[in-house]
């Protein structure tokens, strides 16, 4: 007999693919996900696997490399943010067609944050891309997403681990996946090298020129803007979801290192979903098997 769960996946940008991982995993181990509740990369996950066309996403961002990550970056130097982000949402529309959340074939829920208002909102009802896009637009970088003459940034700001937003049935489990942990991360090798060649180089130095040099290249540099809001937001994230946890009983705690994977890593899908998995059998079993995702 399947054990039901419910499962809820955090925010942390890039490092979300490792959700993908962990949903494998979960449901390799005979759990049945009842429902899902995500923030930010939690809700593009949670969306897509709700929708039942995970399979498919997964082949499409194991298959990016740099330059078509930047190919889907719709940079516009506006003074609301980096990206527009209507590129990407178009591109996995095609994927997965949008649908009203109601359609789902389990309870789904997105969080994103009122930027005016500075509240909370969740999507369980209409357009699951708008829930999507909303929860998604990470300040700063994203262009606030303008829904029925209100802006919605990231979710995390509010609640980067929707604990108390996920639908629960009796009997079932909850299942959290976290990738914003504050634990020491332990390098494994990736079976995918990262692609650096000169148009990739001449692409990254047009836009670090573009964006004034806010962004440093490297960790020991001067701090800039973009990494200053980047590392102002990690620390609020990580300071709620601390606080959302102790006040919680979780039954399967899923944990990825904050320092894994930048925000960013976009293109590295393939090697954080194996992080995912990675890390889901080590908190089923308390360890990795030698083939590391043994499954």
């Amino acid at each position: 007999m399947k054990k039901n769960v419910a499962l809820v996946l955090s925010s942390g940008g890039a490092r979300g693919f490792a959700h993908i991982g962990a949903i494998r995993v979960l449901e390799d181990r005979g759990y049945n996900i009842t429902s899902v509740a995500g923030t930010s990369m939690g809700a593009l996950v949670g969306g897509i696997y709700a929708s039942g066309r995970l399979k498919e996403f997964e082949e499409w961002v194991s298959s990016l490399d740099v330059m078509e990550v930047l190919k889907l970056t719709d940079i516009s130097l506006s003074k609301k943010g980096l990206v527009k982000g209507d590129r990407i949402i178009e591109r996995m529309k095609e994927i997965v067609h949008d649908r009203d959340i109601e359609e789902l074939s389990i309870p789904y829920c997105a969080v994103a944050t009122d930027i005016i208002r500075g509240r909370e909102r969740v999507f369980s009802s209409g357009s699951l891309f708008n829930a999507i896009r909303a929860s998604i637009s990470i300040p700063t970088f994203f262009q606030p997403f303008l829904l029925a003459g209100d802006y919605y940034v990231d979710g995390g700001l509010v609640n980067p681990i929707p604990i108390n937003r996920v639908k629960r049935i009796e009997g079932d489990l909850l299942a959290v996946v976290n990738v914003n942990a504050d634990i020491p991360h332990v390098l494994i090798e990736p079976h995918i090298k990262e692609p650096v060649g000169k148009g990739y180089l001449k692409m990254i130095r047009n836009i670090n020129a573009r964006a004034g040099k806010h962004i440093p290249q490297h960790k020991k540099d001067d701090i800039g803007i973009f990494n200053l809001n980047n590392r102002s937001i990690s620390i609020m994230l990580n300071q709620i979801a601390s606080l959302t946890l102790m006040d919680s009983r979780v039954d399967i705690m899923v944990s990825v290192a904050k320092d894994s994977y930048g925000t960013y890593d976009f293109y590295k899908a393939a090697e954080i979903i194996r992080e995912g998995e990675r890390a889901t059998l080590l908190a089923l079993d308390g360890s990795v098997p030698d083939n590391d995702a043994g499954i």
